[in-house]
């Protein structure tokens, strides 16, 4: 996998992008980026910005978060209940 650009980087063409009336296959070829790329980042900043549907990033950390989190819960809660039950069948008589 390639390494990621900048988020200055990123911004800059971003910005000359949506300023400039050149076509996108122009600026993104002057910048050295595929169109697909230009055309990518300019939806993300659309998402991030309000401008279109979509998560967010932050959106999207905090369901990654939240799933962690959940995976975690439900490991322990697993845990707990196998503690239970050995512990019931050591009390019950015999």
């Amino acid at each position: 996998m390639p390494k990621p650009f900048p988020d200055e980087f990123r911004q800059m063409v971003i910005a000359t992008a949506k300023s400039s009336s050149e076509p996108k296959t122009k600026i993104a070829a002057d910048f050295g980026i595929s169109e697909s790329c230009l055309h990518r980042w300019l939806q993300l900043d659309g998402i991030e910005a309000g401008e279109r549907p979509g998560q967010t990033q932050a959106e999207k950390e905090e369901v990654r978060e939240l799933k962690r989190k959940v995976k975690v819960l439900e490991e322990e809660n697993l845990i707990l209940r196998r503690a239970a039950a050995f512990f019931a069948k050591e009390i019950t008589p015999k």
